[in-house]
């Protein structure tokens, strides 16, 4: 290598390790940018328009690899210095939207669907981009916007009229730790001590599973006492509408017991100045359902027999991006192609199984793999991702499989590990 290319790389090196090195506090002030989206489209378009920017007294998200991601998502958004390009931060994410968009209703109708994403407040004036991945993990659609920090019309919420909130646990170090604060849905002003005992339960449910249990140090804690008109929640397919907190309801995408709320600028208004970065919104209703999201919410009913299989699963998708295990003949969804690898830890089609979990199977192994319930072991097992074929999981059965399972499987633990590492080491 002649001198004066060497000499280029080097210097290329050093700002990249200069650039990676750069402490939070270089471009970032100690608060919360909230940048709330419009989604809309169909099954064959995407279009996204900003709708409001606001400020949040603190910051609660990762303070180190900020430009770097734990998994793919369904889309990203990036922040980078808007006078030199440099990329200052990254997260990943999924979508209803983009969920909805698998759906036949997608065919024949337009819909748009709202979005918030948190990212650290800038210091200086930035660009920031969202960009959307279909199911063949190719971009599909971006966004870039510039913002200004001195904007008079970034709006600010969460400096009065703070939801009142009540600390479950805290972290051993709460400058470095994972924030969660479950949210009170259908609970009347009457009814929060109920919440709180629900929320509770929730938290050592989630605590008594590994790799939770025993990095349980890691999480920092919350509930917050959003009060509801009514008590409950909305059941479409039975007529019965309720007035709660966040509006939420089953029969998402007509199937019943799919329990969601599409009141994402409500679900941050109500968080806003309370210590939170991953949500889990809980439903005062005893009937079967929920739904998880990465890194937007998860939500689970509390008073059925379930409750606490279905919260500890939900979660497993909003915090870690672990996908279903479970396949049915009547309710198959195309949402992996064959041919491409998906970007879930715990999912394979074995276009490239070597990035994940073939390093845990022993090389005598078959695939596919014959499950055997009474011995488990790690494998390659037909049914996942909504599909009975080519669509694979590693284990038997798992927490995201099935609601009888006690545990999430190896794959998913190691997954999960992964996840926290990434924001607290």
């Amino acid at each position: 290598m002649n001198r004066i290319l060497k000499l280029t790389v080097l210097l290329l090196l050093f700002h990249a390790a200069s650039t990676q090195a750069q402490p939070f506090s270089t471009f970032f002030r100690d608060s919360t940018l909230r940048v709330d989206y419009i989604f809309a489209g169909n099954a064959t378009t995407q279009e996204i328009s900003l709708s409001q920017t606001n400020l949040i007294p603190r910051w609660w998200g990762k303070r180190q690899r900020l430009t770097e991601v734990p998994m793919e998502g369904n889309g990203q958004i990036s922040v980078s210095d808007h006078r030199t390009g440099r990329p200052l931060y990254r997260n990943s994410f999924s979508t209803l939207f983009q969920e909805w968009q698998t759906y036949d209703e997608a065919k024949s109708t337009r819909r748009s669907f709202e979005n918030s994403f948190l990212v650290p407040f800038p210091k200086d004036t930035v660009d920031i981009r969202v960009e959307l991945f279909d199911n063949r993990r190719t971009v599909t659609s971006t966004f870039t916007f510039t913002l200004a920090p001195t904007d008079i019309l970034i709006r600010h919420v969460g400096f009065s009229d703070v939801t009142p909130y009540v600390t479950l646990q805290q972290a051993a170090d709460t400058s470095h730790c994972i924030h969660i604060a479950y949210l009170a849905e259908g609970y009347r002003q009457e009814e929060m001590g109920a919440f709180l005992n629900d929320a509770r339960t929730a938290m050592e449910a989630l605590f008594a599973h590994e790799p939770f249990k025993s990095r349980r140090q890691c999480f920092n804690v919350v509930a917050v006492e959003a009060p509801s008109h009514d008590s409950g929640t909305s059941e479409p397919s039975k007529g019965i509408w309720k007035n709660t907190a966040l509006h939420s309801h089953f029969d998402t995408f007509y199937s019943n017991r799919y329990l969601t709320t599409l009141n994402l600028f409500d679900l941050h208004n109500l968080l806003a100045g309370t210590p939170y970065e991953h949500i889990i919104v809980l439903v005062n209703t005893a009937e079967y359902g929920g739904g998880g999201i990465l890194n937007s919410y998860n939500l689970s009913m509390t008073h059925h027999k379930d409750f606490k299989p279905v919260v500890v699963h939900e979660f497993g998708h909003s915090f870690a991006g672990l996908g279903d295990e479970y396949a049915y003949e009547q309710e198959q969804i195309p949402m992996y192609p064959k041919d491409v690898e998906p970007w879930e830890p715990n999912l394979t089609t074995l276009v490239d199984f070597k990035s994940k979990w073939k390093d845990l199977m022993q090389p005598s192994t078959p695939i596919p793999t014959k499950p055997d319930y009474k011995h488990p072991k790690i494998g390659v097992y037909q049914g996942a991702g909504y599909n009975l074929k080519d669509v694979y999981r590693g284990y038997p059965d798992c927490r995201m499989r099935t609601n009888s399972t006690p545990e999430f499987c190896p794959i998913c633990q190691r997954a999960i590990t992964r996840v926290i590492d990434f924001y607290t080491r």
